[in-house]
């Protein structure tokens, strides 16, 4: 990100307004904060990188390169990359780490985008709804997968005006995420255990029958069926001090450092479940052992024994490994049943137990 300017493409941003494109424009330039004054060259000397080293910046952040040069960037965009480029000039970062940061950034911050863009959206039409239903104009719209345009330009409107409120929340919580993850990180850095790998209790948690459920809802309640799952299992899942790595559809991936947590998590969890109008039954398998986390991830082992055992259990119940059965054995608080044993796809052996409250405990 430092050698000497040279005439090569650089890429705009993710979408270029026309210039028919006025109220789209608009938009943009609300929503960057800045006006659309500088062309690619510009953004380069500004910053004092090269194209080529500009476009890898732009290649990072995830945005396609277009042969043109129209005023298409802002001075946040110089400011950007001169700061990146600055850590390397200053060696506190390699090119290639500096590079890999900004993908970091770059894939969070596009989920968190459309995240946070639909659900916005969703809330403009519920809004539309109330005041048709309030007018008398007829019955709810049919769901949609993509939002109309009344809808689409309200929302952006809506998040133009939101976009300076929400960005010292976007830093905010980076720096907590940040400062919880770093202690995690000292607390595993014990040269004698697992070397590469952390000892951690791995969870799935997902929902029965989801399936059928898909063929017989609308969309729009299907989303709201699964933004409901992930709100509440993010909310159980972070009160017992767990990490939620992800959500895909119908199944929560979830992580504790110890197992009495994660047990926590997990019966709390159904029991969640139960009391709810909307969601169906859900099952969760658990195991303990090494991990590899990687990319905000984790893999390895132990996490697909814990997603094999949550298939083979069955609705409202939690399936353990030996090992974290023998780790929860020696608690008070919790009942363990032993099953067959089983050969599961891909990891072997195990021998599985239901987990359950001791009759005498309440929720933990």
């Amino acid at each position: 990100m430092t050698e000497p300017t040279s005439p090569q493409s650089l890429p705009s941003l993710p979408s270029a307004p026309s210039p028919s494109a006025t109220e789209g424009e608009d938009f943009t330039e609300r929503l960057l904060g800045r006006p659309l004054a500088l062309r690619r060259r510009e953004v380069s000397a500004g910053a004092e990188v090269s194209l080529a080293s500009a476009r890898r910046f732009w290649h990072a952040l995830g945005f396609p390169v277009v042969d043109t040069d129209d005023e298409l960037f802002t001075a946040a965009d110089v400011e950007a990359l001169r700061a990146m480029a600055d850590l390397v000039r200053e060696g506190l970062l390699d090119e290639t780490t500096a590079l890999s940061l900004t993908r970091a950034f770059a894939r969070s911050t596009d989920r968190l985008a459309g995240w946070q863009s639909q659900l916005i959206a969703e809330a403009v039409e519920a809004d539309m709804t109330s005041a048709l239903a309030a007018g008398g104009e007829g019955d709810s719209p049919e769901s949609r997968a993509v939002p109309n345009h009344q809808t689409a330009v309200e929302t952006a409107n809506r998040l133009a005006v939101l976009t300076d409120r929400l960005e010292p929340l976007l830093v905010y919580a980076w720096r907590r995420h940040l400062s919880a993850t770093v202690s995690r990180m000292l607390a595993d850095a014990d040269p004698e255990s697992y070397g590469m790998t952390k000892m951690r209790s791995v969870g799935f948690a997902d929902l029965v029958n989801f399936t059928a459920l898909v063929r017989k809802m609308s969309e729009r309640d299907l989303a709201r069926l699964v933004s409901r799952f992930e709100a509440l299992s993010a909310d159980v899942i972070t009160a017992h001090g767990g990490r939620l790595i992800k959500t895909v559809g119908d199944e929560v991936l979830f992580t504790t450092v110890t197992a009495a947590p994660a047990a926590a998590v997990a019966l709390d969890l159904l029991d969640a479940m139960n009391d709810d109008d909307v969601l169906p039954e859900a099952r969760v398998g658990m195991a303990r052992g090494p991990i590899i986390s990687r990319l905000g991830d984790v893999f390895g082992t132990t996490v697909n024994r814990a997603s094999r055992l949550t298939a083979v259990a069955q609705a409202g119940t939690v399936v353990v490994d030996a090992t974290m059965a023998r780790e929860l054995a020696t608690l008070s608080g919790f009942e363990l049943t032993g099953q067959r044993r089983r050969i599961l796809r891909g990891v072997g052996p195990v021998s599985p137990s239901v987990l359950r409250r001791a009759p005498t405990t309440g929720r933990r």
